[in-house]
């Protein structure tokens, strides 16, 4: 949640001042302008193509590609527990050592980058692999226990009721293919050179992939929602920054690809710079899922037009531009959502107004798209008895109500011989018993 931090004067310049002994050089205007744009250009760029592809992520039939829904439950409690985490890692880094800490975090984003990079690529990747490519399924599978006593696996049997559970829960079922395989051999390039190099451009492949992860697979459920976490995070970005140093010394500290960086030295020094302007993940993924969010309601509205989502992708340019300018004139670190709040909910409300389409708007749920083929068991039935009372049960709710067929087996035959059922009326009436081999050679004529 890191905000937009650059100070080309001061700001990083004096941190690496500090460390070598030296005092860099102002950077130039040319290079600022090429730092400030390069990093408005990569915010947009997960924040569009990830918003397409919350799309047909909502969209999809895979149960285990279903996005996480954000309620307004979890929107209310994140800041809180964004907070509690900003300062548990400024007093990590104020205890212990800084240089401990960040070989422990290169190693853990170091497994999450190639797994998301290895995602994010995947889709592009399948364009070039040949028609006749073998491509095999694997799947990883991690249960607890062993053999019949495996807890979370599948066929385990519900507590107390004899049953077993067709599908459980596991501890990790991960499926997977050749081509993911090549994606992730791919993707471990990259892991490698910045676990080796702390390069800035792997520490941007590996940002941009976690940020279009980030819009793709987290979903809000409506606009209400969006509005209360976004609100949230204002006041937490506005505090953290301006209230006291915590965000912009963790951000300095934090070696990890959570930030994306582009120097503004890069005409001076080429790939070799290090006077670097940064903006935080957040500032794009919390924006993000809210464009997202207003992209998915302009398809339910079936207008064939995107009108909320160019207007808040525009909001959004505006607001991340009004940053790195007050940014630039105060010499000072900015909190981006401080601009980028007000800008992404105000602009498309206003919108709506002018349209109309306010109610519509917030009456909208995102959830109720997902899996619109598959219908959505809300409760589940009290069902007491054998597993075969179990079965017959089942069978009726999904037949619907149907005749009772009567147990009598002389009403059965009636049903369906009529005429021959009044012949053994008849005959039973004359004192003679019916039998089955008479029925035979009635059914025979």
């Amino acid at each position: 949640m890191d905000s937009a931090l650059s100070d080309p004067h001061n700001g990083s310049a004096e941190a690496g001042g500090a460390a070598n002994g030296t005092t860099r050089p102002p950077s130039t205007p040319e290079g600022i302008a090429l730092a400030y744009g390069s990093l408005l250009l990569m915010a947009l760029l997960p924040i569009f193509f990830g918003a397409l592809r919350s799309v047909r992520c909502a969209r999809g039939k895979n149960a285990s590609d279903m996005p996480e829904t954000i309620t307004s439950r979890d929107a209310a409690r994140f800041p809180i527990i964004a907070s509690c985490t900003l300062l548990g890692l400024y007093l990590f880094f104020k205890i212990f050592s800084q240089e401990y800490i960040n070989l422990l975090l290169s190693m853990y984003f170091f497994v999450l980058g190639i797994l998301a990079l290895s995602h994010t690529i995947s889709p592009f990747m399948n364009k070039f692999f040949p028609a006749n490519f073998p491509n095999r399924q694997y799947q990883l599978l991690f249960t607890q226990g062993s053999g019949e006593n495996k807890e979370g696996g599948r066929g385990s049997p519900a507590p107390g009721s004899g049953l077993t559970r067709p599908l459980c829960p596991e501890i990790i079922n991960y499926e997977f293919d050749a081509k993911d395989l090549v994606c992730l051999g791919l993707s471990s390039i990259v892991g490698v050179w910045y676990l080796l190099r702390k390069h800035w451009i792997a520490n941007n492949l590996f940002g941009l992939a976690f940020s279009l992860n980030g819009v793709e697979l987290l979903h809000l459920n409506n606009v209400s929602t969006g509005c209360i976490l976004l609100g949230g995070l204002f006041i937490y970005d506005v505090f953290w920054v301006f209230g006291t140093n915590v965000m912009v010394t963790v951000a300095k500290s934090f070696e990890a690809p959570i930030k994306l960086v582009f120097p503004q030295d890069l005409l001076e020094k080429g790939l070799e710079a290090d006077n670097f302007a940064m903006l935080g993940l957040g500032d794009i993924v919390i924006p993000g899922i809210f464009i997202a969010l207003l992209l998915r309601f302009d398809i339910s509205l079936k207008k064939n037009t995107h009108t909320y989502f160019y207007t808040s992708f525009a909001a959004y340019i505006f607001g991340l531009g009004l940053t790195i300018f007050i940014m630039h004139i105060f010499k000072h670190a900015q909190p981006a959502l401080l601009y980028l709040v007000p800008a992404c909910i105000g602009f498309p409300v206003l919108v709506a107004l002018a349209k109309g389409e306010v109610t519509e708007m917030f009456s909208y749920e995102s959830s109720a798209e997902i899996l619109p083929h598959t219908p959505r068991l809300t409760h589940f039935p009290t069902v007491s008895g054998s597993p075969a009372s179990l079965a017959d049960s089942m069978q009726q709710k999904l037949a619907g109500p149907r005749r009772r067929r009567p147990q009598n087996p002389s009403a059965i035959y009636e049903e369906s011989n009529p005429k021959d059922a009044a012949a053994v009326t008849e005959g039973s009436k004359e004192g003679t018993e019916p039998s089955a081999s008479k029925g035979l050679e009635k059914k025979e004529k």
